[in-house]
């Protein structure tokens, strides 16, 4: 028989990462990289399960150990064309097939997304409820890097602009714009299966502050993320603290 409950969290975290190895377990601040988002995602208080997806054992014992639940290593789309769909997927139906168990709705929670908070997570299911949502994608507003002014460089390192109409126009009569984070995708678990992607249709994007909608994909985005994190906490950082923390 199988079991239906309302909401489940998955944490995608393959071990195979090569910008940083094992970023997904890479100390932050005293704690791995992914114990972040598993405090988090318990912290809210939403989640009949929170799954940690990974084909990685070391990933997996120290999921646990943070109080994730890891039923089964991920044997497939585990390598670098795989989208982060398929893995959430692969994991839905590997739930259902052993353990008969269902969701109704699923929460994706990237591990590398360590700034993004409870208060977070509560805020994008508020919104995904009260608009009724079916596709619902974390994202931030671009603020002082203004892609309207975006240009490639030829050859010759001459300046070849995305937007000639919008390059000479002042930033505050340009539209705002948005990008997409990984921070907190949430989808109802039907659709999901049946379209086989976060970017299903109808998709609503949630605007969430740049600062927890930081992606850690490099060591340029890691120093970044620490340096956020100390002014974010600087009432436990004091400067003797600081001086043997390293930032980058």
């Amino acid at each position: 028989m199988v079991k239906r409950k309302k909401n489940i969290a998955i944490i995608p975290a393959r071990g195979g990462s090569k910008r940083i190895p094992k970023k997904n377990i890479i100390d932050f601040f005293g704690k791995p990289m992914i114990a972040r988002t598993i405090d988090a995602a318990k912290k809210s208080n939403i989640f009949d399960e929170i799954m940690v997806s990974t084909d990685n054992k070391e990933i997996a014992d120290i999921s646990q150990e943070y109080g994730a639940h890891v039923p089964f290593l991920r044997k497939n789309y585990n390598d670098d064309y795989a989208t982060v769909s398929d893995a959430i997927i692969y994991s839905l139906k590997e739930l259902k097939d052993k353990l008969s168990k269902e969701y109704e709705t699923v929460t994706l929670l990237m591990a590398n997304c360590p700034l993004r908070n409870n208060f977070d997570i509560i805020k994008a299911h508020t919104n995904f409820t009260k608009l009724e949502a079916t596709f619902q994608i974390s994202c931030f507003k671009f603020g002082w890097m203004n892609p309207w002014w975006a240009s490639k460089l030829n050859n010759k390192s001459e300046p070849v602009s995305v937007f000639p109409q919008a390059f000479k126009q002042r930033s505050q009569d340009l539209e705002e714009l948005y990008c997409p984070t990984g921070a907190i995708w949430i989808a109802k678990t039907k659709d999901l299966l049946q379209q086989k992607s976060f970017y299903g249709k109808p998709l609503k994007f949630f605007p969430l502050d740049w600062k927890s909608a930081i992606d850690i994909d490099n060591y340029e985005d890691l120093e970044m993320a620490k340096a956020l994190f100390l002014l974010q906490n600087n009432s436990f950082y004091n400067f003797n603290n600081m001086k043997n923390i390293s930032i980058f």
